[in-house]
């Protein structure tokens, strides 16, 4: 043991005396420095290797290279210039149109007379009736029927504010029914759901699911302090998850499809780390209008003890309708073993007010990370449920009338014919040579593309005719969103769509005034950067 320790000494000795010597030919500022410099380049390299991983070596090169060309005198007025001729053409002369727009309230107000000049500026709006993707997923007339009846309801309830439970009492009633009848749809009762099922309304899809990832974010944090948050997404899963992730300071990691369109839950495994909190499906996905493998991912985010979110925004109302009339529809909700949280939009297959969706959870340990309680404020002590304090009772009253008024025999009828046109557009698109449908549509969303003609000049000429459909990229396509306003004119949007394959096949290029050149060049532009900045600007100048 004396002569370890004596050996050990001596080396420690020799190694000092060696150490010194060969430091002693640098200067002591540099000594000094050494060690910063080091970490600051270590620090450098940990940062573009996690951008390499996260970005991709392509991506990453070129940012750097757009970035240093920009650098160069001239080179970044240019490109302004450029940037700026897009959104003006994407603005389409809207610029002239806010011409006319008030800037200050009149002297003299016009009373009564306002919903003269509102019926007035109502008329210049574009023909939806039968014309849009989506938009408008009520049959019918504005002014009869369905229409007629939520409009009451709505106003009737116009003045009530659900934040004054104390009251009204009845719009609170409203809400927790809404809450509770879209629960039992989607497997609240069944056994396997844990039988804890809860939720709220909120004003439309994109607050459910940034509810859904905050309450994820800090029921994690609380279970397993994660306090670097990351979530997986398809890239297929809505771009409200990417404005949850700018808003909640989540680091979302987004992974490619598979060869039928589906959430890859073998890529989404790979992504998975110790700061994971989120994994979402999609039933369906908003582009192509389908279902993602929802038990593969509950039983991915079952093992590694995560959440998963479906987002039920455009099926909540048609799928579990769908399944009872026999339409091969995979498992999609609280039945599934891993689902943590759930969102539906009552405003769309719902047939209910423009304003109201709901998000729920599998039970009341998650939710309670939803709401914000406030202790110290000297206007008293402060609970909210939702992101919005006030709220408009009216939507809320119009969403629980359409759901009463229906009932489960008029959703089932309003399903059939949906569903039904779905199928037929489906079909008359497979006998236009020149198109191809997008995967296998798992309900009432139909994407196409060509392989020989651009699509997007489809669109073009579609839009002049009256139709207003949905761009998609990654691949270049275009979809529609059938709703009850189609059921009375597929026949007419069929033979529009031949028409307008027919005018691109004999006229190749773009019309004028087209957006087909713009969207191309979009899809087609590496810098996606650049793509960003245009649709920011775009929207910095429309509203």
């Amino acid at each position: 043991m004396d002569y370890s320790s004596s050996w050990l000494n001596s080396f420690l000795v020799r190694f000092r005396l060696s150490a010194n010597l060969f430091l002693s030919q640098f200067e002591p500022l540099a000594l000094l420095l050494a060690p910063l410099l080091t970490l600051f380049i270590a620090r450098l390299l940990h940062s573009l290797l996690s951008v390499i991983h996260e970005k991709g070596l392509k991506a990453t090169v070129l940012a750097l290279f757009m970035r240093s060309i920009k650098l160069v005198p001239g080179v970044q007025s240019y490109i302004d210039a450029e940037k700026q001729k897009v959104v003006d053409k994407l603005q389409s002369g809207s610029k002239s149109k806010k011409e006319h727009w008030r800037t200050e309230l009149p002297t003299t107000g016009l009373g009564v007379g306002v919903i003269e000049e509102m019926k007035d500026l109502k008329s210049n709006d574009a023909d939806w009736k039968g014309k849009c993707s989506g938009t408008v997923y009520i049959g019918g007339s504005e002014s009869e029927g369905h229409f007629s009846l939520i409009n009451e309801a709505c106003s009737m309830f116009a003045h009530t504010n659900p934040l004054h439970l104390d009251v009204f009492h009845s719009v609170a009633r409203f809400e927790a029914e809404v809450v509770a009848m879209t629960a039992d749809l989607l497997g609240c009762k069944e056994k396997a759901s844990g039988g804890q099922v809860c939720g709220n309304m909120t004003s439309g899809g994109t607050e459910s699911i940034l509810l859904a990832v905050k309450t994820s974010r800090d029921y994690m944090k609380a279970k397993k302090g994660i306090t670097r948050p990351e979530m997986i997404i398809a890239e297929s899963a809505h771009s409200a998850y990417d404005k949850a992730a700018q808003y909640f300071n989540i680091k979302l990691r987004r992974v490619p499809v598979n060869k039928e369109f589906k959430a890859d839950v073998k890529a989404i495994r790979k992504q998975i780390n110790r700061n994971t909190i989120l994994i979402v499906g999609s039933a369906p996905g908003y582009p192509h209008g389908i279902i993602d493998p929802i038990q593969e991912l509950g039983k991915l985010a079952d093992s590694y003890g995560i959440c998963l979110h479906v987002d039920l925004c455009l099926g909540g109302f048609v799928l579990p309708f769908a399944l009872k009339l026999g339409y091969p529809i995979p498992p999609f909700d609280f039945t599934v073993r891993g689902v943590t949280s759930i969102s539906a939009d009552v405003h769309k297959y719902g047939l209910a007010p423009k304003g109201t969706s709901v998000v729920l959870y599998r039970n009341h340990d998650i939710r309670k990370h939803q709401f914000v309680a406030v202790t110290e404020w000297s206007g008293g002590l402060y609970v909210s449920p939702t992101i919005a304090g006030s709220r408009p009772g009216g939507v809320i009253a119009g969403a629980w009338a359409a759901m009463m008024s229906l009932g489960q025999q008029g959703y089932l009828e309003n399903t059939r014919k949906i569903m039904e046109v779905s199928k037929m557009i489906q079909k008359g698109i497979k006998e236009i040579p020149e198109l191809f449908i997008i995967g296998n549509p798992d309900m009432t969303i139909v994407a196409f593309g060509s392989a020989v003609l651009d699509i997007f000049e489809v669109n073009d000429i579609m839009s002049g005719k009256g139709w207003h459909l949905n761009a998609l990229q990654r691949p270049n396509s275009i979809h529609i969103c059938v709703t009850l306003q189609h059921v009375p004119v597929v026949d007419a949007f069929l033979q529009d769509l031949r028409e307008a394959v027919q005018t691109v096949k004999e006229n190749p290029g773009p019309i004028s005034g087209g957006l087909a050149p713009i969207y191309g060049a979009a899809g087609r532009m590496p810098d996606r950067g650049m793509v960003q900045d245009l649709l920011v600007n775009y929207m910095d100048g429309t509203c």
